[in-house]
């Protein structure tokens, strides 16, 4: 058997088992809109933490039920709010920190952006790098949050593509896939790089989830 069909098998096996962004897992439609996209932004400040995914994503989807879908709706939310939303989404251990950060992001965004996140894609001016950096000037986001981001932004933004991080490869790794990312990325359609991305991550953290994919 030869590698190419074996690695193409994989990589459709990968998409098939773990292939849900978080985004989506959040309850986000992500679309091109500053509300969509800010709640991508928050998203990735709650993923980046020390706690589980689906704690994250929780505490997400409780945030966005509370109202805070905007910047806006985000400072219109009391401190106490947001706390009790992470709460309620078991997000304990860093729910008051964590509530400040997401309302200092929140001042952030408006002042800086007027609330609209393709201001900052404009900024960038399609250098990834570039918006690396501004998403890191955004409070409650680092390093981490930022490949979050970009992992899943890459979906209505297509001048990111393909955005597979060093998460994302350590996950190409444990599955037997190519591990430089002009090979990864070749292995499915540009469309679905996202969820892709998402998938590689998913089994970089979870060894029973690649063994599922691997068999």
């Amino acid at each position: 058997m030869s590698e190419a069909p074996e690695t193409a098998r994989t990589a459709k096996r990968l998409l098939r088992v773990a292939g849900r962004t978080y985004a989506d897992e959040a309850g986000i439609r992500l679309a091109d809109t500053p509300s969509s996209l800010y709640r991508l932004l928050v998203l990735s400040v709650l993923l980046s933490a020390r706690i589980r995914s689906g704690i994250a994503v929780a505490a997400a989807r409780e945030l966005f039920a509370a109202g805070c879908r905007t910047p806006r709706r985000m400072l219109d939310a009391s401190w106490q709010d947001r706390v009790d939303a992470l709460g309620r989404g078991h997000y304990v251990r860093y729910d008051e920190s964590t509530a400040t950060t997401l309302g200092k992001g929140a001042e952030f965004l408006t002042e800086e952006y007027r609330s609209d996140l393709r201001r900052m894609a404009k900024r960038a001016d399609g250098d990834v790098a570039a918006l690396r950096r501004l998403l890191c000037e955004v409070p409650g986001i680092g390093a981490v949050g930022a490949d979050i981001f970009c992992r899943e932004v890459q979906d209505v933004w297509p001048w990111v593509r393909p955005y597979l991080d060093r998460k994302a490869r350590k996950g190409a790794e444990r599955v037997g896939l190519p591990g430089d990312v002009d090979s990864l990325a070749s292995l499915v359609k540009d469309a679905d790089l996202g969820r892709f991305a998402a998938a590689l991550v998913r089994v970089s953290l979870d060894a029973a989830l690649a063994k599922e994919v691997t068999g």
